[in-house]
């Protein structure tokens, strides 16, 4: 039999592992490294916005730890998705198949390209887009013709699909890969949460056609604000670079720019400070882990069921996530923890219940709707910050 958890044992739990009487942040950024140093150069350099060695530098280590052929440093995680869902193809009036427990920014970004969103349901397994929800769905109300996939009811083209990695879970990926092929869709990742994560021993992001991390200031690195493009290939990279960077043709004095493009470049002193962030990736990593391990064996035997990454993955454990048994009891915990200075979230609302997307196309989201009203997330900055902060 489980043992009931007060909100109380929570707050005393989490203060004795962050060693602090203090307020506790959910997820704060970490500077344990060489950011002033880098961002002073950068300033002494006056080479402060979008030219600058250190975008440069910030690419090429983000292409060595993921594997990506090329990363494109964008100004947030919301330009890199917008650039990669135009890099896939997706167009004004197409529809994109994605969750509805997400970020908004998931969905603003198909929403400012003119294309709308189809909400499917999440998985147990991950807390990202189910397969077998997305399978189901264009099994029932698609079809495929010679110029591509066609919801029957609207004859709209869904073109492509979106899997967000919730908190740093991987979705199942090779069943997303084989529905998209089936179906000559895109898959574009949204890797923004999951920086550090790895599905099958491949980073997220790098799946699919094209991937989107995120460097906000919660992030697990962060470059204040910051976004960056995965591409599976060279020549994807250089024409995402392109258009990125105004889509401005090369010359000596001349400004010539051969197609629409996006004013979406990381300025050099953002990426001064990712460059630091990344040399200290690896023990923030470790650093989560053990915190996911601590608040894994705490709930171990209670009512609450603390979420851990699926077998096929790595996780970087972004926020660490409890599920709670009743939807009173996740209010309880919040109310409580929140009055005594430890920040704990409920998940987003879900995206089709906002008023910009709440007359879009919707699939059985029962399990969405489970966790939108059970979930909590967790304070989650690697355990080295708050206990150097005394």
């Amino acid at each position: 039999m489980k043992s009931e958890l007060k909100p109380e044992a929570l707050v005393e739990f989490v203060r004795e592992t962050y060693q602090t009487n203090k307020f506790i942040p959910l997820h704060a950024p970490t500077f344990a490294g060489n950011e002033k140093a880098y961002v002073l150069e950068t300033i002494e350099s006056t080479f402060v916005s979008s030219v600058g060695k250190f975008v440069d530098d910030f690419e090429r280590q983000i292409e060595t730890f993921t594997g990506s052929r090329k990363a494109v440093a964008t100004v947030n995680g919301t330009a890199a998705l917008h650039a990669a869902l135009y890099m896939a193809g997706v167009a004004r009036g197409d529809l994109v198949i994605t969750q509805a427990l997400t970020f908004v920014a998931t969905c603003n970004a198909l929403y400012h390209m003119g294309a709308e969103p189809i909400f499917v349901d999440v998985s147990p397994v991950s807390l990202g887009l189910c397969p077998k929800a997305v399978d189901s769905f264009l099994n029932e109300y698609a079809e495929r013709t010679d110029i591509g996939c066609i919801h029957k009811s609207t004859g709209k083209k869904i073109k492509a699909v979106v899997p967000m990695h919730t908190f740093g879970h991987p979705v199942e990926l090779d069943e997303l890969v084989a529905i998209c092929l089936k179906w000559n869709l895109a898959l574009v990742e949204d890797a923004a949460e999951s920086l550090g994560s790895f599905y099958k021993g491949k980073h997220t992001g790098t799946i699919g056609d094209f991937g989107a991390v995120s460097f906000n200031g919660n992030k697990i690195i962060t470059t204040g604000g910051g976004g960056m493009v995965l591409c599976k290939t060279q020549q994807q990279g250089a024409r995402t670079k392109h258009v990125t960077t105004t889509a401005k043709v090369p010359h000596p004095y001349e400004f010539f720019h051969d197609e629409p493009g996006f004013n979406y470049r990381m300025p050099n002193l953002n990426a001064a400070l990712g460059c630091a962030q990344m040399e200290v990736l690896e023990p923030y990593l470790k650093q989560k882990r053990l915190l996911a391990e601590s608040y894994k064996d705490f709930f171990n035997g209670t009512d609450f069921q603390f979420v851990t990454e699926p077998d096929y993955a790595q996780s970087n454990y972004w926020l660490n996530v409890v599920i709670c048994s009743e939807r009173e009891q996740r209010n309880e915990l919040l109310e409580k923890t929140n009055q005594a200075g430890v920040m704990t979230r409920p998940v987003w609302q879900l995206m089709h219940r906002l008023p910009m997307f709440e007359h879009s196309i919707c699939d059985d989201l029962s399990y969405s709707e489970f966790i939108e009203g059970h979930l909590v997330n967790l304070p989650s900055t690697p355990l080295s910050y708050q206990q150097g902060k005394q």
